[in-house]
């Protein structure tokens, strides 16, 4: 359904774009035509993504960049600017989660998931949305939530995630509102299990508990990268331009089986939880 030059002319700053679904939207919008600036902490995956843009006859860019710290996502966006004239569209994908029993959690560990995911989302959302309003010229975001925030029920063990979650998700619902009038929409996507590098481990403890949750899924499946996508694509696209303040679910009906993703954790034993946790302390 998708032409091959939908996004020609279009200029798309993804936050966390070297790995993961950061990576796999970059890659399906670039080949849709987009030019892509991606940031991230990490040098290297954010430039093998940008190696494989242009290889296919893409253009992308790239800059180091910890959204927690505002004065270096203004130089990102700054620095995107500079490589492409104006960015039109923001997808905030950086995030940071892990499974841990709430009571064992340090102060330190539940700020560094905010400050990612929900104060970096805030960071990068204003610095493009003041350009935009300066320049009177209109803006996409796109949000990257989860499924325990847009279902309002959130999910034991991740604690940090859903909190940030939720306020990414109130952030969007709140700016399609006040923002509409500058031209700028706002959205979200909640995705359900899509396994990634990385992240994926740090959420799945077992082999024993991936096939349970693949098992008690209602398609028996986990999510594919091209089917999230596209979704992106089709929500930053003009064919979307009436959308506004929504957050699409997109996890095969999982939740509606029910709430909190990682609810079934209560089955853990005790000595899991101790391996795992001593395994994170050793990072």
């Amino acid at each position: 359904m998708f032409q091959q030059d939908m996004m020609k002319g279009r200029a798309i700053f993804i936050t966390g774009g070297g790995t993961g679904l950061g990576r796999s939207m970059a890659l399906r919008l670039a080949g849709l035509g987009a030019r892509l600036f991606l940031v991230g902490r990490r040098e290297e995956p954010l430039r093998d993504v940008c190696a494989e843009i242009r290889a296919a006859g893409g253009a992308a860019s790239f800059a180091t960049c910890d959204v927690r710290d505002y004065a270096a996502v203004e130089a990102a966006a700054s620095a995107a600017e500079k490589e492409f004239g104006r960015i039109d569209s923001l997808i905030n994908n950086a995030a940071g989660n892990f499974i841990a029993r709430t009571e064992k959690l340090s102060p330190n560990a539940f700020n560094a998931v905010i400050s990612i995911v929900l104060n970096g989302t805030f960071h990068c959302t204003q610095a493009f949305a003041r350009r935009w309003i300066a320049a009177k010229q209109p803006g996409n975001i796109l949000n990257i939530s989860t499924t325990y925030a847009a279902a309002n029920c959130g999910s034991g063990f991740t604690v940090p995630s859903a909190c940030a979650k939720a306020g990414v998700l109130a952030m969007t619902t709140s700016l399609a509102v006040e923002w509409a009038k500058y031209r700028i929409r706002v959205n979200a996507i909640a995705p359900g299990p899509f396994p990634t590098e990385g992240a994926w481990s740090r959420l799945m403890p077992s082999k024993q508990f991936e096939q349970h949750a693949l098992d008690s899924h209602p398609m028996k499946r986990f999510g594919r990268h091209e089917e999230l996508a596209n979704l992106a694509a089709f929500l930053l696209s003009d064919m979307a331009e009436y959308i506004n303040g929504e957050c699409v679910v997109i996890d095969g009906a999982q939740w509606l089986r029910g709430a909190g993703e990682f609810n079934d954790l209560l089955e853990i034993p005790e000595s899991v939880w101790e391996q795992m946790e001593s395994a994170r302390a050793k990072k």
